[in-house]
């Protein structure tokens, strides 16, 4: 029972402060004062990582599991892959080329691997019936 209590406080500890970085950067920094940064870049990126950790304890709570595994490098991944996109989409980053394609070049490999790995998930899950046993068919 402690286990999944934990699971939850740490949930909403990580979506709180995750949000709150995503939708209210500037004035978080201003009410933390700690050193802030020219654009919100960074603590957008940081609050995307948080919302994924986040998302990935939810899920790990509701399964039961004790730790996060592929379900949390999904989440995490694929937060951090569309928030760093959206920025370089609709942010006014100044940074050179070089800097925009490598951030791209991170995006494609964040989203790219956590959709194979959503993919794999899905169907792994549907091709498994709840009845078969997880032992190997004959002929393997």
């Amino acid at each position: 029972m402690r286990h999944s209590w934990l699971l939850t406080v740490d949930a909403l500890i990580n979506l709180v402060l995750g949000v709150l970085l995503l939708v209210f950067p500037a004035s978080l920094v201003r009410a933390l004062g700690v050193p802030p940064a020219k654009v919100a870049f960074y603590p957008s990126l940081l609050g995307a990582v948080l919302v994924g950790i986040g998302i990935a304890l939810v899920i790990e709570r509701a399964r039961g599991s004790s730790g996060l595994g592929l379900a949390g490098a999904i989440s995490i991944n694929m937060s951090a892959g569309l928030v760093l996109a959206a920025w370089l989409l609709a942010g006014s980053l100044e940074i050179p080329l070089r800097g925009r394609v490598l951030l791209w070049a991170l995006v494609v490999m964040l989203v790219g691997i956590s959709s194979l790995e959503l993919l794999t998930t899905v169907r792994g899950s549907t091709a498994r019936r709840p009845s078969e046993p997880d032992s190997p068919t004959q002929g393997d």
